[in-house]
């Protein structure tokens, strides 16, 4: 009687973990029927299964954006001091006065670098990042840019290798990559960053509300202030690498060093 037993709890085990292993795998089929992935493996074990650069490739807009904003596995917020490098376009005009509070009240030093009407093409062209790290030494770095590039045609092809060589030189340095402010649905910058950025590194601004200058697309100075609270609420559950964002008592505050870069720079 116990063998029955035995034996029947046998082929209970061996067929749970077939079906553990079939869970992660959309590539098994048994005659006609097709197997498909589960969130078997995530409920027993707490971890997600890998995320490859194919199956990114493969999956639309809405699932990459989703991708990038979900939870990553909790990580400690760093107390450290740090000395954070804000680099990209002109929206770092209404953002980094309220960075340069939180890195105020926080213990961190803020240096920024505004290359006006700048895009990834003319960050990864030129020199710039890699003599601004030589030069500030950072080890937190913040990044807004892709506001010049909404409706550029075939952005993922034609700018690519640009947002990659950005990323490369920053590494290892940790980072957050600001997406843009939309005001009309791009053609694709979002997707492109995301889908290069590592998980919880990319901020995802299109679809929030911002209250706009004249120019109907820089938000006003305290719709800015907002963006940048939105974002460190983010970090602490989202963000890969949180540092210590404590709200401050001021609205806005001076940065170390702000750079100005012109659009005829090279």
């Amino acid at each position: 009687m116990r063998r029955g037993y035995l034996g029947l709890w046998a082929i209970l085990v061996i067929t749970f973990a077939i079906m553990l292993f079939a869970s992660q795998h959309d590539s098994i089929a048994f005659a006609s029927y097709q197997l498909k992935t589960s969130s078997l493996w995530e409920e027993i074990f707490g971890t997600p299964r890998s995320q490859s650069d194919e199956d990114i490739s493969s999956l639309s807009t809405e699932e990459i954006i989703a991708l990038s904003q979900s939870k990553v596995e909790k990580v400690e917020t760093d107390t450290l001091p740090k000395r954070i490098l804000f680099i990209g376009d002109s929206m770092l005009e209404g953002l980094y006065p309220r960075l340069a509070a939180y890195a105020k009240a926080n213990g961190h030093s803020l240096y920024c670098v505004i290359w006006y009407s700048s895009t990834s093409k003319v960050w990864g062209e030129s020199t710039h990042i890699p003599e601004y790290i030589k030069q500030f030494d950072p080890d937190y770095v913040f990044i807004s840019l892709g506001a010049n590039e909404l409706f550029v045609k075939d952005i993922e092809k034609q700018r690519d290798k640009y947002v990659k060589k950005i990323l490369s030189e920053i590494d290892p340095i940790p980072y957050v990559w600001i997406g843009p402010p939309n005001w009309k649905e791009d053609t694709g910058i979002n997707r492109l960053i995301a889908s290069n950025a590592a998980q919880g590194t990319f901020f995802l601004s299109n679809g929030m509300h911002f209250d706009r200058k004249s120019d109907g697309a820089h938000p006003t100075s305290a719709s800015a202030a907002l963006w940048m609270d939105s974002i460190v609420r983010w970090m602490p559950k989202h963000c890969a690498h949180p540092i210590k964002m404590d709200m401050p008592s001021e609205k806005s505050a001076r940065a170390n060093r702000v750079v100005v870069l012109q659009p005829t720079d090279k």
